[in-house]
């Protein structure tokens, strides 16, 4: 099968406190969109699409000559939706990843990949929920606590056999959704889980960029300092 990916890279980065968008945020001397990009082209991903924002789309393409790089909407979902429309048609699974996950494992990448290729119509990788959790109300008071057993957290890349992930997409029309995974949910069809992986977190603050400096740190020692 012919994998391909978009890539969604269109986070401003407010919460980084970074002048430039989250993509192009520096991490160990590469930005998390070219972090990102070499972990899907590692675990099989042939065609890579890059939904950045349109007045960095020029800039991302610089960095990532092998991807196709498009402008994306106003939302999530929208920018998505417009790399998906610029996905070649022999692709046969596609993968929806966040730049922000910059180091999701190669290994988690192929992980998604083999499920789909296994006859799953859509896949998305999760690890258990080990924070209690509290439902509340408007005005912030405890309703009740969550049974966190069968509570999964979910992380990207997720993945899709193409044509389901179009038909969500058309489907949903101009809404939007937290994954495309949601989307997938509204057609019925079932979304199946994969082990995810505690590398693939979501670098939203300085806290959290200072974590993958550090995990990236360790995965270089490991690896006799090569980058990835």
């Amino acid at each position: 099968m012919t994998v391909g990916a978009v890539l969604a890279a269109g986070g401003r980065g407010d919460r980084l406190g970074a002048d430039v968008p989250k993509a192009l945020v520096p991490l160990a001397g590469q930005t998390l969109v070219a972090h990102a990009w070499h972990a899907l082209r590692d675990g099989g991903v042939t065609e890579v699409v890059v939904a950045a924002p349109a007045e960095h789309v020029a800039a991302i393409a610089a960095l990532l000559p092998e991807a196709r790089v498009v402008a994306g909407g106003a939302t999530r979902t929208a920018s998505v939706r417009r790399a998906l429309a610029s996905m070649p048609g022999e692709v046969d699974v596609v993968l929806v990843h966040d730049a922000a996950r910059a180091l999701a494992p190669a290994s988690l990448v192929a992980r998604v990949i083999a499920a789909v290729e296994s006859g799953a119509d859509a896949v998305v990788p999760v690890i258990a929920v080990i924070d209690t959790v509290k439902e509340v109300d408007t005005a912030g008071t405890v309703v009740r606590t969550v049974d966190r057993t069968a509570l999964r957290a979910v992380q990207t890349p997720q993945g899709f056999r193409h044509q389901v992930l179009v038909r969500a997409h058309e489907a949903a029309g101009d809404a939007d959704a937290s994954d495309d995974a949601g989307l997938v949910e509204q057609l019925g069809v079932a979304v199946v889980t994969v082990p995810g992986s505690d590398d693939a977190l979501k670098v939203t603050t300085r806290s959290d960029l200072i974590l993958a400096e550090a995990l990236l740190h360790e995965r270089l020692n490991a690896r006799g300092g090569v980058t990835r």
